[in-house]
């Protein structure tokens, strides 16, 4: 009778050892993925400022700053729910504008023209490697959500279903291969 209750009670202390761990690191990731999607959003703000500084420069024929500056423009004031079109339009006028690699020739021969073209450049890069990290952590987490035991014991509480940001992210291609 004692060694029944003994292994009974054993076996619900590791239950809930394995439950309490479970629940931590669902926790984990999701903090894992507010952070991500913060990196995730400075990057995207980076890009779109440092595109309105460039649009705004005169450096760029009056069409392209148009275009540039309004898509950045669009992508810093999106709502919510409209910031992946957003971002992915902004990423469609930067290769209209630098698909050819004259005009990123033109930006360089201006006067500050190499900074701003490095730093776009570096913008551009960071964009999809913060935005895999975030689909990385919302991909975990949701992999790990989808256990029958976190949801019939409902181990993620509150927490909404993480969502991927999924945008056009290709840079390009005169910002594409340039050394930082």
């Amino acid at each position: 009778m004692t060694q029944t209750l003994i292994w009974t009670v054993v076996a619900l202390i590791v239950i809930g050892v394995y439950l309490s761990w479970t629940a931590g690191r669902l926790d984990r990731l999701h903090s894992r993925i507010d952070a991500a999607r913060a990196a995730l959003d400075a990057q995207l703000l980076r890009r779109a400022s440092v595109t309105q500084e460039l649009a705004t420069s005169g450096v760029l024929d009056p069409a392209a700053s148009i275009v540039l500056y309004e898509a950045a423009h669009a992508a810093r004031q999106a709502e919510e729910d409209q910031r992946e079109v957003a971002e992915s339009e902004l990423s469609q006028a930067l290769r209209a504008v630098f698909g050819e690699s004259e005009q990123m020739d033109l930006v360089r021969q201006a006067p500050g023209g190499e900074e701003a073209a490095g730093e776009l450049a570096q913008a551009v890069r960071r964009v999809p490697m913060a935005r895999r990290f975030h689909n990385d952590a919302v991909r975990a987490a949701r992999a790990l959500r989808r256990h029958r035991t976190v949801r019939w014991l409902r181990l993620a509480g509150h927490a909404p279903f993480p969502l991927a940001f999924e945008m056009d992210d290709e840079p390009p291609v005169a910002l594409a291969d340039r050394p930082s």
